[in-house]
């Protein structure tokens, strides 16, 4: 487990509580009393911390390396899913994960970007910033949604899209701006889910949605708090203060209308329970599902493009 700045007591208790552990199957000795004060204690300090978090500490935790990635909920929710790849036009993009799969015995489309859960896989998946082929295979498979009339559902979990020259080069903000256009004429029920972070146009070209839900202990907003600490303050050392000011919290967002509902994390935060918060996931996405599929295609997309239009108004 990989404790944040904020969590030492809680990686003291844990060693405590790992030292009694190892007495005992060493000398038979009773500890299990001992251990339950210490859970006790635990457990008031879990309470304590995650009752007070601070917007920099839930930037903190939307970045935690054990939180649950896109690949981790795809398989805790969906049942065989068969990926897609490539845009059909350049190359893969693995920073963009997409497919087939099964929401209880209904068939869906998932899209979402993926950081992967070590350094070997995060290489592998650029960290979660995508590429033009990777919006450009965004597109794709929001159009192939569209034919096959199947429900869309978009994972989001990136600092924003790669700002690297051959990004650039090859179109990055023409294909954020056409996957947005896309999204936004896409003639089935969309949903999205920010994970963890939500960062930017990278993170908008997958979250034009019909409903957008957010994890607790996410952030979604137009740049980091070091981006803009580095504007303001020409240093990245103000990215605390940056972040108490940008309203990026998901209490913020829901409070603003940018997202629809919050899914809430157990006390302790989504890494310490994977299987909980994709339980409850799972749920708001079904519900949600039903309740879009009542609409037209035409109010949904209608409804749709007035939900973001009035954000320029």
């Amino acid at each position: 487990m990989f404790y944040l700045d904020f969590e030492e007591k809680l990686e003291k208790f844990d060693m405590e509580i790992q030292s009694l552990i190892k007495l005992s199957e060493e000398t038979d000795i009773d500890v299990d009393r001992k251990i339950k004060d210490i859970e006790k204690k635990k457990q008031s300090e879990l309470n304590r911390i995650y009752n007070n978090l601070s917007p920099w500490q839930i930037v903190k935790l939307a970045r935690h390396p054990n939180r649950p990635k896109t690949k981790n909920f795809i398989n805790n929710i969906f049942k065989n899913f068969t990926p897609f790849h490539g845009d059909r036009l350049y190359s893969e993009d693995k920073a963009i994960i997409s497919g087939f799969a099964f929401l209880n015995e209904s068939p869906v489309i998932i899209l979402g970007t993926e950081k992967g859960n070590d350094m070997k896989t995060r290489i592998t998946h650029n960290f979660g910033m995508a590429k033009p082929e990777g919006y450009r295979k965004a597109q794709r498979v929001m159009k192939l949604a569209s034919k096959l009339n199947l429900p869309l559902i978009c994972f989001i979990d990136t600092s924003g899209a790669y700002p690297g020259k051959d990004a650039e080069e090859r179109g990055q903000a023409e294909a954020i701006a056409q996957s947005m256009k896309v999204a936004l004429n896409c003639e089935t029920p969309c949903l999205s889910v920010i994970i963890g972070e939500g960062g930017s146009g990278g993170a908008i070209a997958l979250a034009t949605s019909d409903v957008v839900l957010m994890l607790s202990n996410s952030i979604y907003s137009v740049i980091s708090p070091e981006g803009c600490s580095s504007i303001l303050w020409k240093s990245s050392d103000f990215a605390e203060t940056a972040s108490n000011s940008l309203k990026i919290t998901a209490k913020d967002c829901l409070e603003f209308k940018i997202v629809d509902q919050i899914i809430q994390e157990p006390i302790g935060g989504a890494h310490r329970y994977h299987e909980k918060v994709s339980s409850d996931l799972k749920e708001a996405l079904v519900k949600n599902i039903e309740d879009l599929k009542l609409l037209s295609k035409n109010d949904l997309i209608k409804k749709r493009n007035d939900r973001y239009l009035n954000y320029i108004i």
